[in-house]
């Protein structure tokens, strides 16, 4: 079993940046593609950015390319979804989830392909 924590969340105003964490409780992390996903009200999840185990290999939504940039710390079992340029549309509970992947550069995108979700993190951008 695997527990992720996300914190970092916040209010800020429009153009602002935060920077997400999460934190892993396992000690086979390497063996995790890590990805970031997003709810907003009314709304379904979905995929912001991802990370292969590797850290070799990133993916990001085209509605935050360009203004998010993911990242992992394997010596402190975390990773990092830096956003820049926020916008009131950003707002939603930022979740975390892994999954354990085949290969080492695989990048996993979809909500149903993953094993392990945090709690959530609200992000609220203001206008």
């Amino acid at each position: 079993q695997v527990q992720l924590v996300e914190s970092g969340g916040g209010s800020v105003q429009a153009g602002g940046s935060l920077r997400l964490s999460c934190a892993a409780s396992t000690s086979t992390f390497s063996d995790y593609a890590i990805t970031w996903f997003r709810q907003a009200p009314g709304k379904e999840r979905e995929f912001v950015a991802g990370i292969s185990r590797s850290g070799s290999f990133i993916n990001d939504a085209d509605a935050v390319e360009g203004r998010v940039t993911i990242s992992r710390d394997a010596a402190k079992n975390t990773v990092y979804l830096q956003m820049n340029s926020l916008k009131p549309e950003d707002t939603a509970v930022y979740y975390c989830a892994g999954t354990r992947t085949p290969g080492p550069n695989s990048v996993v995108t979809v909500v149903g392909g993953m094993d392990y979700w945090g709690k959530g993190t609200l992000v609220t951008v203001s206008s």
